[in-house]
């Protein structure tokens, strides 16, 4: 077989077809060819004289296919600096120029501030970092959605999904608890829902008045005496458990057992009574300061309805959504039996005596605030004119939260004046006028 691996006829085959492998047409690229008709035609003779082909070619000139390779194969000879490259290269390719090798490097996922325009120009291979930290933030982002979707083992549902026994405000549409565990209904403290605003307005409101009794109670004798701190201390029970018991039912009452749920609503109403009663006994105490008789009288009569409102919340009924007016009306004429003290303080001491000592004033306004609250917890307002809009916020329970809690700062205001008067007027006179009637000398 003649010599086929002379460097002219290997020159040759940069014209070839796709056919021949890419690493031997990288071998021979750097260098100009002759017309490769030339190649072809010595190729055409040495295959027809091989013995592998059956039939003698004689002329190939008029045939479309290529020629086997197997002759020029057999005795090209591979340049030694390709030698390393072929011991790792299964399948060897044509070695990339350098415009060739960015554009292969290029990844169009990083953003580059500047690309080379001309030819010798270095990459400014600078990361917009601006965008990146962008980027990694909508991604953290979306992981801790992800990670609290994965950690809530309930789902806010609507009124019409909820059992009988849950279903109390049907103009509250969307938002409610279903019915859960322990457990869950105290993590639900931290999670959007209907009772929301009513679990926090009165936790806050508990701790704003432990905060203030520990401030009064603290305070040295000098300054306040102990009959002084007792008589406060009544006030700021009655607010904290109030507030306490309405934190914790508003807390528990989607309970899974429905007898939790009853069981704390009783409470609610209790704590309710019992801010009552303890907003009146400094009222009483200072009011009455110089006549013990009256003071026993009134307080009395304040315990008794207490009392008798907390034997009706104990009754089964008094808690269901169709009672909502009675229990409002039950606590209105509660807070409205102050009326009684005041008119008759106002009687014997004058009114203005009795708005500047008695704060009357201040008295008028927690009554205001706590039975407008009332009606509008009895009469479902706004929700009634906007069902299905204020469902998580605004709705009548969190107002009226928001206004016992206002009635009680106002009416911790008023007996703070009261107590600052009652000392710059000193004791009482030696001989009263009357057991009946109060008649201050000042």
């Amino acid at each position: 077989m003649p010599d086929a691996g002379g460097p002219d006829e290997i020159k040759t085959i940069t014209e070839a077809p796709s056919a021949i492998p890419r690493r031997i047409r990288r071998h021979v690229r750097s260098s100009s060819s002759p017309p490769v008709s030339a190649f072809f035609g010595q190729c055409s003779n040495k295959v027809a004289n091989t013995s592998h082909s059956p039939v003698p070619v004689e002329n190939t000139d008029d045939l479309d296919l290529l020629p086997p390779l197997e002759p020029f194969l057999c005795n090209f000879q591979v340049d030694d600096s390709l030698a390393p490259s072929l011991e790792d290269d299964v399948f060897p390719s044509t070695p990339l120029n350098e415009d060739e090798q960015q554009r292969e490097n290029f990844d169009p996922c990083l953003p580059l501030n500047h690309l080379p325009e001309e030819e010798g120009e270095e990459i400014d291979w600078r990361y917009d970092l601006k965008g990146m930290m962008l980027n990694a933030a909508e991604q953290a982002e979306e992981f801790a959605i992800s990670i609290w979707h994965k950690l809530q083992s309930w789902k806010v549902t609507h009124f019409s999904n909820l059992p009988q026994w849950l279903q109390d405000n049907d103009f509250l549409h969307f938002g409610h608890r279903p019915p859960l565990p322990t457990l869950e209904c105290f993590k639900s403290i931290f999670r959007i829902h209907t009772e929301t605003g009513n679990i926090w307005t009165h936790l806050l409101g508990v701790v704003a008045f432990i905060g203030l009794a520990v401030y009064i109670l603290a305070r040295p004798l000098t300054e306040i005496q102990h009959v002084e701190k007792a008589v406060f201390s009544c006030f700021f029970l009655g607010a904290i458990v109030c507030m306490g018991m309405s934190f914790t039912y508003h807390t528990l009452c989607c309970h899974e057992n429905k007898d939790v749920g009853r069981l704390f609503a009783k409470f609610d109403y209790c704590g309710i009574a019992f801010l009552t009663v303890g907003s009146f006994v400094p009222w009483l105490y200072y009011s009455f300061y110089c006549n013990v008789k009256l003071q026993f009288i009134y307080l009395f009569i304040v315990v008794v309805l207490g009392i008798g409102a907390v034997v009706v919340s104990t009754f089964d009924f008094f808690g269901g959504p169709r009672f909502r007016a009675l229990r409002a009306g039950v606590f209105i004429f509660f807070g409205l039996s102050g009326i009684a003290p005041a008119t008759h303080y106002g009687i014997v001491n004058g009114w203005e005596k009795a708005v500047y000592e008695a704060a009357l004033g201040w008295l008028i306004l927690m009554g205001i605030l706590y039975i407008t609250g009332a009606l509008l917890y009895a009469m479902r307002i706004p929700e009634r004119f906007f069902p299905g809009k204020v469902d998580i916020w605004f709705h009548s329970h969190q107002i009226f939260h928001c206004f016992v809690m206002g009635g009680a700062f106002v009416h911790y205001h008023g007996i703070s004046l009261m107590a600052t008067r009652r000392l710059l007027t000193g004791e009482c006179p030696s001989k009263p006028l009357d057991d009946c009637y109060l008649k201050y000398e000042l």
